[in-house]
């Protein structure tokens, strides 16, 4: 059995890689505008995917623009487009400090919007591999712009013991913050302890927040990959969580089993009411897999949600590993899911590599 070490340094080479490539390039024509990329048919009104390589996409729809958030090579970047299958050209908001906590291994970021301000959330160590550091982190926007500068706002709390948060605050990633009922929360991936090997279980949390940059509250487990479809092989584990709101109900989606390898796929946590408390572990019902790999995609995961330009679809943005072999060589993938009679989610199966699909309604 391989090890957890060994795969997450896979890990970390494998993004270095295809990072340092960026998401598809820039590819400007001579005189400057951005040709269209093959995977796009204007005439035909279609697109295929990967719409860009890259992994835990980020897309935060605003004002009729589409924000991808990124990272690379320890970089945090963001872009800009009218289009949600042709992300704008990504430019660099945040560079890591040379020391401290947060000075290396950046993951995931995801940019948000509260009051006025843009948030990045993203996950960061001091040292690894082994990833036995990741803490969570959040920048505040100086202005309204999300291209513009941020402020670093910290380490995010993750712990048990609010009255000592600096000796008990634990390994945290892929954190996402959300409203329910006028009140914010985050959610994320963490272990029960902190621990001297990265080859240790993740769980689902959730706490409150008092202000966006805030936790406010121990964390309460609402989540453990208990069932047999969230068994991995050699690491078990939920992770990437996000949610989605719909007709008074509230759905976690998250990626559970190894990321690095073809059996990665999503599960969900229900709250059938918004109005109750998401912080009462047993007020979640899970069900799953809601998403899974197919032989022409494998190891969906790490999904977010938008719509289309007219706001009349729903639309996942997820990545997928580019061959079944272990490791994280992977790109990013769009499309339309649907809504079950339940109510829940219905995102079907990944469409295939370069098959031609509709592009989101309203886009031109």
């Amino acid at each position: 059995m391989k090890s957890i070490y060994f795969s997450r340094c896979t890990r970390a080479a494998a993004l270095l890689a295809l990072l340092a490539g960026g998401w598809g390039g820039t590819g400007c024509s001579r005189n400057g505008v951005k040709p269209a990329p093959a995977n796009y048919s204007t005439s035909q009104g279609t697109f295929t995917n990967p719409i860009m390589d890259g992994a835990d996409p980020w897309v935060a729809k605003r004002d009729s623009f589409y924000y991808f958030c990124k990272s690379e090579n320890g970089n945090i970047l963001v872009s800009k487009s009218k289009r949600l299958t042709r992300p704008g050209e990504f430019t660099r908001v945040w560079q890591p400090p040379a020391q401290g906590w947060n000075r290396t291994n950046v993951w995931a970021p995801e940019l948000h919007y509260f009051d006025g301000k843009w948030y990045i959330y993203y996950a960061a160590g001091e040292a690894g591999p082994p990833f036995i550091h990741q803490r969570s982190g959040v920048l505040e926007s100086v202005t309204g712009d999300p291209q513009g500068a941020y402020t670093d706002k910290g380490m995010l709390y993750t712990g048990d013991d609010l009255a000592n948060p600096a000796a008990t605050n634990r390994w945290a990633i892929d954190l996402t913050p959300f409203r329910l009922n006028g009140q914010l929360y985050a959610a994320w991936s963490g272990w029960e302890q902190n621990a001297p090997t990265d080859r240790t279980p993740q769980h689902l949390y959730v706490a409150r927040m008092s202000n966006p940059w805030t936790i406010s509250s121990n964390r309460v487990k609402i989540s453990s990959p208990t069932q047999p479809w969230e068994d991995g092989v050699e690491l078990d584990l939920n992770e990437g969580p996000e949610l989605l709101k719909r007709n008074g109900k509230a759905f976690l989606i998250y990626s559970c089993r190894e990321s690095w390898l073809p059996a990665y796929q999503m599960g969900q946590l229900t709250l059938n009411d918004t109005l109750q408390d998401p912080m009462v572990a047993a007020h979640w019902q899970k069900k799953g897999p809601v998403f899974t790999g197919t032989a022409n995609a494998y190891g969906v995961g790490h999904p977010s949600f938008t719509v289309s330009p007219d706001g009349t679809e729903d639309w996942i943005a997820f990545h997928t590993k580019k061959d079944p072999s272990p490791g994280w060589n992977r790109e990013v993938r769009l499309q339309k899911f649907t809504w079950h009679a339940d109510g829940s989610p219905n995102f079907g199966e990944p469409a295939a590599r370069a098959v031609p699909l509709p592009l989101p309604s309203g886009e031109k």
